[in-house]
């Protein structure tokens, strides 16, 4: 079976003296339990694993439930150390506040039992890892697949990738298109919205939330002011919500809005977003065109290669120290601004879309220190690109 790479960081990671309980985070479906399965076979020490899925309403007893039976093993089998799993939870009421303690209790009594836990919500994992776990944890993020992946795995030309995304368990159902798409729909769309958002953050319009999802996935690579936003949704309250809710759909892997840059953080932060989905995938499981017909419409097939290009740097930005954005001043644009302290690379893809690219040449004006690079025809060639490091780049 396939290994993601990351598996042997996870690997050197618990072999290690105990020392950093191991966070997993990353949206669904792109194979964190099944990197945790083949991380224990590789691992040549006891372990016990355990998903809140299951656990009911017990939250802080059914952790300590558990972490108990860890530590008996441990006593009874004379084992050097031992690994607790705890998948999904995010999903624990007070969840910290529990492994806080229980996690200083054996560091105190010297018990080697190493701890990892995983969770398909970003924001809430986070939040509950720096209220009060701060200083005992790493975090490794699992992003979706890349183009690479896909291709050692599933053989897959970089043309599928742009049009399927980067969900390994869908490769087996592509060939039939509308099957695809209504998994895709029903069983990482709404799930991700229904169980990672709505069961577990509080959206009192939830009807806003998916509209906006749907809004955006439609609008991918394309900047739109929460103004304009407000004239298209109905009972769409303000911009201040909109905000939120989009924020909401980045911590599930789905749906971001990118910041104009403009060296000001403040008039960063007040621009228009622009939309980009996190997986092409969320692209064309709504469109009603197949990938054979999309090819041969140049400018929707240039949009659908900007958003591999802009989900690749996502997934770059949530591993990585740079910082991504867009650009735009009058009718000259960059698709993106990849920044990290002072070191600025302006990005232009081109792939069959009719685009100005005065925009690099006006952007090296206005920030001369900066870099510029040109992905797609002329440039760098974007199914390169796709296989790209972009922590590498800044």
């Amino acid at each position: 079976m396939f290994q993601r790479s990351v598996i042997e960081q996870l690997e050197s990671r618990m072999k290690e003296k105990r020392n950093f309980i191991q966070v997993i985070t990353g949206p669904r479906q792109v194979g964190k339990t099944t990197l945790i399965g083949q991380l224990l076979e590789k691992l040549d020490i006891p372990s016990q694993y355990i998903t809140a899925d299951g656990a009911g309403s017990e939250g802080a007893i059914w952790i300590e439930k558990h972490w108990e039976a860890a530590r008996r093993i441990l006593m009874t089998e004379g084992a050097g150390d031992i690994i607790l799993v705890i998948d999904e939870i995010q999903k624990l009421d007070n969840w910290s506040e529990t492994v806080k303690k229980l996690w200083d209790e054996d560091t105190w009594n010297k018990i080697p039992l190493k701890l990892i836990i995983s969770g398909s919500s970003r924001l809430l994992l986070q939040k509950g890892l720096t209220e009060s776990l701060g200083g005992r944890f790493e975090v490794t993020h699992m992003g979706h697949w890349t183009l690479q992946e896909m291709e050692e795995a599933f053989g897959w030309t970089p043309e599928q990738y742009v049009f399927y995304g980067g969900y390994p368990g869908s490769a087996a159902i592509v060939e039939d298109e509308m099957r695809w798409k209504h998994y895709l729909t029903d069983a990482i769309v709404e799930t991700s919205i229904s169980r990672d958002i709505l069961m577990l953050t509080r959206v009192d319009k939830p009807a806003l939330l998916r509209r906006l999802f749907e809004m955006g996935v439609r609008h991918s690579g394309m900047e739109l002011s929460f103004n304009k936003m407000l004239g298209q949704l109905q009972d769409a309250g303000n911009t201040t919500t909109l905000s939120h809710y989009l924020t909401l759909l980045g911590s599930a892997g789905l749906l971001s809005g990118i910041e104009k840059y403009s060296g000001s953080i403040a008039r960063q932060r007040s621009s228009s977003p622009k939309f980009m989905v996190h997986n092409t995938a969320l692209m064309s499981s709504s469109d009603s065109d197949s990938l054979s017909g999309i090819r041969k419409q140049p400018e929707r097939w240039g949009r659908y290669v900007e958003s591999a290009v802009g989900a690749h740097l996502l997934d770059g930005y949530m591993k990585s120290h740079y910082k991504l954005y867009y650009w735009r001043k009058g009718n000259m644009e960059v698709d993106f601004v990849l920044a990290s302290g002072e070191n600025v690379i302006a990005l232009e893809v081109t792939s069959g879309r009719m685009r100005n690219r005065s925009g690099l040449e006006e952007f090296k004006k206005e920030y001369p220190k900066a870099r510029v690079m040109l992905v797609g025809e002329k440039g760098f060639p974007w199914q390169e690109f796709l296989r790209t490091d972009t922590a590498r780049l800044v």
